[in-house]
């Protein structure tokens, strides 16, 4: 089975958003651009302005691409396409992860990331540096 998933690449004054899965999980505890799974019918911008609302509490404008990757996981295939995005009201708290942390891009590949991520982590390092 493959699912279409979004994530989101949140830049506000030189930092990225990162996001903690709780625990549990083929990815538990890992760390994550957030998002989640695009819903049939929705524009992958719109599932993405969705899910951040719904798991950090606060409203993003989508941008421009990042990087869409196929990761093969122990039961489902995932398309993960990530966007830049920045915040335009709110404040990114987090309500469906472990725990948030805003890094400078040379810091990301400090964290334990989720393997779908990994590509969108090293481009988005390379682009911020």
């Amino acid at each position: 089975m493959e699912i279409e998933v979004v994530g989101a690449v949140i830049v506000q004054d030189g930092l990225v958003l990162c996001a903690q899965r709780g625990p549990g999980g083929e990815a538990g505890g890992l760390w994550e651009f957030p998002g989640g799974k695009v819903e049939p019918g929705e524009s992958p911008a719109a599932a993405l302005a969705r899910e951040i609302h719904e798991e950090l509490g606060c409203v993003v404008e989508v941008g421009d691409p990042v990087t869409t990757t196929r990761h093969v996981g122990a039961s489902v295939v995932v398309v993960l396409s990530t966007y830049w995005c920045r915040v335009v009201s709110g404040t990114p708290a987090p309500v469906e992860h472990a725990v948030v942390r805003w890094l400078p891009p040379g810091r990301l590949d400090g964290l334990a990331w989720a393997p779908a991520d990994l590509p969108a982590v090293e481009l988005v390092g390379r682009a911020l540096a």
